[in-house]
Order: C-alpha cells, then sequence, then structure tokens
C-alpha cells in the first residue's frame, strides 16, 4: 500500500484515537475544551506551550493528567527564587570510585511540567533554552540528548508579579502557543465541585503509546498544505510587524515588535493540526485562523501607548484577522 493511502487510513484512525484522548482527560479535567485541544495539538505538533491563568484553574493537574493519557514519562519542576540550572539539567557528582559521573536532573522526560516559570531568575529560566530549542543539553562539556518526544509545558501566574521574572522574549519566542486559561463556566464549576468532593477519584488510562505519537507527529508534517493557505499564513505574521508592508494603523499605533519567521511556522504547522484532529486531510484559512491567538499573543511587544489605553494583544490580534 502507498505512504497516501497509509496516511489516509492513518488520518482516519487518529480521529477516533483523539476522541478517545479527550475523553480520558475529561475524567479528571472538566470543562476547558478549548485549553486541552490546544494542548494536545502543541504535542502533535511538536511545540511547547505557556499556560497563563491564576491559581485554581488546575493548569497543573491539566498536564499532569496530560502526561499519563499519553503514556509518556513526566517531570515537575517547581520554579522558584533559588532554583540553579544544575537542578534543572543535572550536575557531575564524585562517585566511590572517585570517578565523576553526570546525574541526569528533571528535564530527561518525555513531559516537563516548569510550574510557575516566572519565579525563578533569568539564568535559570536560561538553562531551559537550548533543551526546549536544540532538544539536547550541555554539561561538563558534554552534550546529551534529551528523549523523543520530549515538550515543555510551562505555567504562569498574570496577577502575582512581586518577586517574579519576566520572561524574556527569545524564551517566550520558544514557546508555540501561549493559552490563557480562563475561569470555568457555573456548570463546569459545579460538575468540579461534585466530581472532586466525594470518595472516587477518577483513574486515566494510556491512550497513545510513544511509537504512535512520533508516527502523528510525522503525519502532522507530511499533510500538504495549499499556496493559498500558506500565503495567508505568512502574510498575517508579517502584518504583525510595525512599518511592513500591509500592517495596519492599530500595528503601526501600538505595537514596538511584531511576529518573527517563526510566528509563520507555527501557524502553519497549527493549522495542519488543527485540519487533522477534525479528520480533514489539508488545512484551510479558517484552521490559521483558529490557531491565530495562541500563536501571536506572547509574540507582539506591546509599546506604551497600548499599555496606558489597556489595548491588550488579543484586541490587536483580532483586529487585524
Amino acid at each position: 500500500m502507498s505512504t497516501e493511502n497509509n496516511d489516509v487510513r492513518a488520518v482516519e484512525e487518529f480521529g477516533a484515537k483523539y476522541r478517545q484522548l479527550k475523553a480520558e482527560i475529561a475524567k479528571v479535567v472538566i470543562g476547558q475544551d478549548q485549553v486541552v485541544e490546544k494542548v494536545l495539538i502543541a504535542i502533535l505538533s511538536r511545540g511547547h506551550c505557556l499556560l497563563v491563568g491564576v491559581p485554581g484553574l488546575a493548569k497543573t493537574l491539566l498536564v499532569n493528567t496530560v502526561g499519563n493519557a499519553l503514556g509518556l514519562s513526566f517531570s515537575r519542576i517547581q520554579f522558584t527564587p533559588d532554583l540553579m540550572p544544575s537542578d534543572i539539567i543535572g550536575s557531575e557528582v564524585l562517585d566511590q570510585d572517585r570517578q565523576f559521573r553526570f546525574v541526569k536532573g528533571p528535564v530527561f522526560a518525555n513531559i516537563i511540567l516548569a510550574d510557575e516559570i516566572n519565579r525563578t531568575p533569568p539564568k535559570t529560566q536560561a538553562a531551559l533554552l537550548e533543551a526546549m530549542q536544540e532538544k539536547s543539553v550541555t554539561a561538563a562539556g558534554n552534550t546529551f540528548k534529551l528523549p523523543d518526544p520530549f515538550f515543555v509545558l510551562a505555567t504562569q501566574n498574570p496577577i502575582e508579579q512581586e518577586g517574579t521574572y519576566p520572561l524574556p522574549e527569545a524564551q517566550l519566542d520558544r514557546f508555540m502557543f501561549n493559552i490563557w486559561v480562563d475561569y470555568p463556566s457555573y456548570e463546569e464549576e459545579l460538575a468540579v465541585v461534585k466530581a472532586t468532593t466525594g470518595g472516587v477519584e477518577a483513574k486515566v488510562q494510556p491512550v497513545l503509546s510513544l511509537e504512535e505519537i512520533l508516527f502523528y507527529q510525522g503525519l502532522v508534517r507530511r499533510i500538504p498544505v495549499p499556496e493559498n493557505v500558506m500565503q495567508y499564513a505568512v502574510k498575517l505574521a508579517m502584518r504583525t510587524r510595525p512599518g511592513s508592508a500591509g500592517s495596519p494603523a492599530v500595528i503601526n499605533e501600538h505595537v514596538s515588535w511584531g511576529a518573527g519567521p517563526r510566528a509563520s511556522q507555527f501557524l502553519v504547522i497549527g493549522a495542519k493540526c488543527h485540519a487533522l484532529v477534525r479528520g480533514r486531510f489539508s488545512p484551510d484559512i479558517e484552521d490559521v485562523q483558529a490557531v491565530a491567538e495562541p500563536v501571536l499573543r506572547h509574540r507582539l511587544v506591546r509599546n506604551y501607548k497600548a499599555e496606558a489605553e489597556g489595548v491588550s494583544a488579543e484586541r490587536i490580534i483580532r483586529e487585524i484577522l
């Protein structure tokens, strides 16, 4: 059977697997359907996620549950002001034979939960830079490959800024999605309270194996993209850059720096996966628009005028769409 026929069958099979995956996660994480979908799209696109939301919205629980449902190794790193780079990547120790050996840190797992990533100084934040981009770490002059697949899912509290270190743009750009986690609706919060105040604890069973995840990641890359969709994604990213051809007034007035080429890449890859999870074999412009906000939100550097007038990144993105 040809590769094309195999891919057609794989897209159909994936639709069932994806629905099963969401149902398994929903046993523990009630509501937040859009957040769960965006996290899964990022994982299947080989991207990293930054989850932003106030405390108590189950961000950590969501990441832990996704890791269990995917059957991958999972590490949780609680970022604190005194955390050192060696606490993340590992360090050399002197063993009983008086030989130095490298002891791997918690970054050597498939899924890394970087909890409250903005609570640690830039030196420690930078320890994740190489890991997120190169999928490897360097220690004591040696390079160690990280397991494949590898994802960083970081959380951040937007309201408590005392004692925090805002992520630099270079680090933010390595996240495929910046996902806003909002309060649940009345019905969802009622369901959460009922589910978590009783004596029964839901158990999550693995749905996808490591080999299946790697296969579906490759499938996302192989999905063809129409030329008009590719052009739309690139033009959309370029419209966020003040002073560029076609940039609207809202960009020129309220944005200091726009999204770079990495945004164009993530718009296309995210659109591919967005189409795939809906059982379609090729993305269209609506798929690009569906992932535009989480891709662009953290890549727009607003100027003083935008801050003073309360013009949010979300409002700017909606206007350029």
